[in-house]
């Protein structure tokens, strides 16, 4: 598909996005009007990694939709790649999207009635891509990001993690332009969450994609090359750089393919990401681990406190025979009572259900570590 350029913006040519006035307004015309964005500028420079901050509610994700055309703006301007996308039909705007623009949703957003496989051939099947060359590319998208044994699974049978791989997948399946990405590490633990943003780097530096990543975590926004913010409906934040600017690609120089994400790398992040969370108690059980062979008891009541609770302690020791004496069928049948219900108490606390684990990744299972919610909690 030809690409219109308008020549007056050629010396702009370095934006990829080049957005003005947007304004979006919902149920107008009635009671419950209410306008979501307020006149926003926005521009993105081609091989920009750049992140839209804000509260929930503050507007970031519509504006994500209208960047992603999925969604139109009430008034304003829209230019993306040279093209003006607020003049194509329904239709071509979908297959410009479908072509140059991936995504990525904090909720995954799988098919969950197809195999994880045919959810990354999804947009090439869109592209008029064949199908030999779209299984083949989907295959080689999944063993990259380490999620080729479970290629024939359903979205069901994999963890929060798991599906999020294979959205980002699914989200470079045509080679993108842009890549959008909708809070993805909102749902990840730590581990996960690491190593979805380490793709974003590779694709950012090594391969040119343009990134804006949509998010509330500061921490994460800091790792991108420039920060907007959005406050109520209104974007604030230093301009896109034209004239002179110098895309991450020709920066650091493509350094091949991606390599696949082994179980090794995602037991690597999450050794990195326990190590991290420890507290720094950890000198203080070491100094105990040396007296292992020595009972740990004995130096316990060493310190001689200076006050009557160790004498008063030791009379009630010699008090316990009395009641041992009267070992009675009584007795007998009380300690059997504890027995039980202590057996109920542990089955509580060990049995199946929100207690059970998910098998580590690379077995037949999904990854506890790969996602915060609890096992079947977003599926």
């Amino acid at each position: 598909m030809a690409k219109k350029r308008n020549p007056a913006e050629e010396t702009d040519s370095d934006l990829l996005i080049d957005m003005q006035d947007i304004v979006k307004t919902f149920n107008i015309g009635t009671p419950n009007e209410l306008t979501i964005l307020h006149g926003v500028n926005f521009n993105l420079a081609r091989g920009e990694f750049l992140s839209v901050v804000g509260t929930s509610g503050s507007g970031k994700s519509t504006l994500m939709n209208i960047i992603g055309l999925l969604d139109k703006p009430t008034s304003g301007t829209y230019n993306l790649d040279g093209v003006d996308v607020l003049e194509l039909s329904d239709d071509k705007a979908a297959l410009y999207r479908s072509k140059h623009i991936g995504f990525v949703f904090q909720n995954f957003n799988l098919i969950g009635r197809i195999s994880a496989r045919r959810n990354v051939e999804l947009p090439m099947m869109y592209a008029g891509v064949d199908r030999k060359d779209r299984t083949e590319r989907a295959n080689h998208l999944l063993e990259m990001v380490g999620m080729q044994e479970r290629a024939d699974h359903l979205p069901a049978e994999l963890s929060g993690g798991q599906k999020q791989r294979v959205a980002i997948a699914r989200a470079l399946s045509n080679s993108p332009d842009l890549m959008l990405a909708d809070e993805p590490t909102g749902a990840l633990d730590t581990a996960t969450g690491r190593m979805v943003m380490d793709l974003f780097h590779d694709l950012n530096q090594n391969h040119g994609v343009t990134i804006a990543l949509i998010t509330h975590n500061p921490e994460l926004a800091e790792e991108t090359t420039r920060i907007v913010t959005m406050n109520d409906g209104i974007l604030t934040g230093p301009p896109a750089p034209q004239n002179g600017i110098v895309p991450a690609v020709m920066l650091a120089p493509a350094t091949g393919p991606f390599t696949a994400i082994t179980p090794d790398d995602i037991a690597a992040a999450e050794a990195k990401a326990a190590a991290a969370s420890q507290s720094p108690t950890n000198a203080t059980p070491a100094a105990s681990t040396p007296a292992a062979g020595a009972s740990s008891p004995t130096p316990a009541p060493k310190p001689a406190a200076s006050g009557k609770p160790t004498v008063s302690t030791k009379p009630k020791v010699p008090a316990k025979p009395k009641v041992k004496k009267a070992k009675s069928k009584s007795q007998r049948h009380s300690t059997t009572a504890q027995g039980q219900s202590g057996e109920a108490w542990r089955g509580v606390t060990t049995g199946t259900g929100t207690g059970a684990t998910w098998p580590r990744f690379g077995q037949s299972g999904g990854s506890a570590s790969d996602s915060k919610a609890t096992p079947g909690g977003d599926d």
